[in-house]
């Protein structure tokens, strides 16, 4: 073992699991139907375990590695290869997408567990700068992110995803195909962001500000969660004595439109 890969042992600070089956990475690769003029930008490579299948079909690659060991070792392993020191979440998307030119970005990654949430946030953010992205997250969560009104699953993540994008779960991966093994089983899932459903919306920004106060408290009504955006809500014909997790997408949707004319005022 190398000193680079000394350095690139597993961190549980980092929230890192390496992929080990190389069956499941050609799988990953061979799903997201990478073409040779497709620019890949993946999250988190780790030691490569599947930077490697990606550039074997396009070498219009950018890795984001926040993991100094790891760096060296995807410098050592790929010469050529472009890689960021950086977190993710604090990346400009902006940037990276200007110096592809016109294409689009494609996003791949086996990522942190821990702050999965936040990265699906950040691609939504980053939607008209992204073709479609696949990642690997816990299977609990891919099964949040598809779930229907009236489940437990249901929430704010949903909501997000289900309009902002085209999720589709794939294959499940098990536990036993990292190092270190997780207590938990994991899914690849795949977002398009080409959803219409978002055109709906009159105001993106009132919109997330909306489904982020209707899913407060889970145990309120929506009449007790929405105090807080102080909306005039006996100007609307609706039940506000559901709760959140009744809605569908297209509720909320023609919810938040009917209140946005509707502040208190003065």
């Amino acid at each position: 073992m190398n000193a680079s890969e000394i350095k690139s042992r597993p961190k549980k600070s980092l929230g890192q699991n390496y992929l080990t089956d190389d069956n499941i990475c050609r799988n990953i690769i061979n799903s997201f139907n990478i073409h040779k003029d497709d620019f890949v930008l993946e999250i988190g490579p780790g030691r490569g375990a599947i930077t490697k299948y990606i550039l074997e079909k396009t070498k219009n690659v950018i890795a984001i590695e926040l993991d100094t060991g790891n760096c060296a070792l995807l410098g050592e392993k790929f010469p050529g290869l472009e890689i960021l020191n950086k977190d993710f979440l604090k990346t400009d998307l902006e940037n990276i997408k200007k110096s592809q030119h016109e294409s689009k970005i494609r996003v791949i990654g086996n990522i942190p567990y821990n702050i999965t949430t936040e990265i699906i946030f950040k691609l939504i953010d980053s939607r008209l700068l992204i073709k479609d992205t696949q990642i690997m997250v816990q299977e609990e969560v891919a099964q949040r992110l598809v779930a229907s009104p009236n489940s437990k699953e249901y929430g704010i993540p949903s909501v997000f995803v289900q309009i902002f994008t085209k999720p589709k779960l794939l294959f499940k991966v098990s536990r036993n195909c990292f190092y270190p093994k997780p207590r938990v089983d994991s899914r690849i899932i795949h977002f398009d962001f080409d959803n219409r459903l978002q055109d709906k919306i009159k105001d993106i920004d009132f919109f997330k500000k909306f489904v982020k106060a209707a899913f407060g408290n889970r145990r309120k009504t929506l009449r007790n969660s929405l105090k807080k955006l102080e909306l005039n809500l006996e100007s609307v014909d609706f039940d506000f004595g559901k709760r959140a997790e009744s809605l569908s997408i297209d509720e909320f949707i023609e919810l938040s439109n009917r209140m946005i004319p509707h502040p208190v005022t003065s």
